[in-house]
């Protein structure tokens, strides 16, 4: 079994390896697509084919394709995320500035979606049929199917500008964090509201599946009380499925901190993306870009990893697919 677990957990590691590899290509790739001049942008119409030269010269535009790519590949495995064009700065310093606010936005928002949608699945699993689980269901599909930048527009609107209960832009100043956890509110609302229904109807269909189980008739064959069948032994393997989705919804919830950030004024790397693709700053591009694909993997091998924990027969299967014939 020990022998099953490294295997396992060794053939995740290499996949995420190649993953990233993978994405720094591809991201390399997308830069070469975008249109305009880097050092048109940049430099102005008045600057002189000269200085347009030098700059792409010390901006390595002026190599070949592969040179550019080799070393772009060698500078990322470095950890060297290159330098702002703008501002001179290095990228990764400007990363590790904005990534806190973001990663703060994220897992609060993930942290409203696991409070709330699991409880919602499981009073939903636990009275089917009932007006309150019809209710629910017509109210994550709902909040499933409305983007997030509007859910964050109504959000604004009803709770800073109508109804005045919670400031909205910014973070507050620093040091204050009862300012800051109250501007936290609606923005990450705004992003957990779709991922709310759509853990609450996993839940729901993962549970009630769980329930009809022969180990849950057993159960109350004994006489075990209905809650503690359901919140002991049905709830942690009916969660399984819910955790393996916590991955992707962390990569769609970095995907959405764009829109949030940007319409609640607040600092963070889906921002800065958005601010250097419209100066044509491709190193803080790549660099934030990167960022979000490596957060992204990293967090999705930790629920792999914690999946095969929680169901060793996960592990064991993925095990002896990777075991040579």
């Amino acid at each position: 079994m020990r022998h099953a677990a490294l295997r396992y957990f060794t053939s995740r590691l290499i996949t995420t390896a190649l993953v990233i590899l993978g994405a720094m290509i591809l991201l390399f790739a997308l830069t070469l697509l975008v249109r305009g001049d880097p050092a048109s942008v940049l430099l102005g119409p008045q600057a002189t084919p000269e200085v347009i030269a030098d700059f792409q010269r010390r901006m390595g535009l002026d190599r070949p394709v592969y040179e550019r790519l080799g070393l772009f590949l060698w500078n990322m495995v470095q950890g060297d995320l290159g330098r702002d064009v703008v501002s001179g700065r290095p990228v990764l310093d400007r990363v590790i500035e904005v990534l806190p606010y973001t990663l703060t936005l994220t897992f609060v928002s993930i942290g409203f979606a696991v409070l709330l949608g699991i409880p919602l699945g499981c009073y939903a699993a636990t009275h089917p049929g009932s007006r309150g689980d019809q209710f629910l269901a017509i109210a994550s599909v709902s909040v499933v199917a409305i983007p997030n930048f509007v859910i964050a527009i109504y959000l604004l609107l009803i709770f800073s500008i109508w109804l005045n209960w919670l400031p909205v832009l910014g973070t507050g100043p620093s040091g204050d964090w009862g300012d800051a956890a109250l501007r936290l509110i609606l923005p990450s609302l705004s992003l957990a509201l779709s991922w709310i229904g759509y853990i609450a109807r996993l839940m729901r269909s993962s549970l009630l599946e769980v329930l009809s189980e022969p180990y849950i008739r057993t159960s109350r064959a004994y006489g075990l009380s209905e809650t503690k069948i359901v919140y002991k032994y049905a709830l942690r393997n009916a969660s399984i499925p819910t955790l393996a989705i916590l991955g992707l919804g962390v990569g769609r919830l970095l995907g959405g901190a764009i829109f949030a950030e940007i319409i609640f004024a607040r600092p963070g790397i889906g921002k800065l993306i958005y601010d250097a693709i419209g100066t044509r700053n491709y190193p803080v591009v790549q660099g934030s870009v990167l960022a979000v694909v490596v957060l992204f993997v990293l967090v999705n091998l930790a629920v792999d990893m914690a999946y095969g924990w929680i169901d060793p027969r996960i592990r064991a299967q993925s095990a002896r697919a990777a075991a040579p014939a």
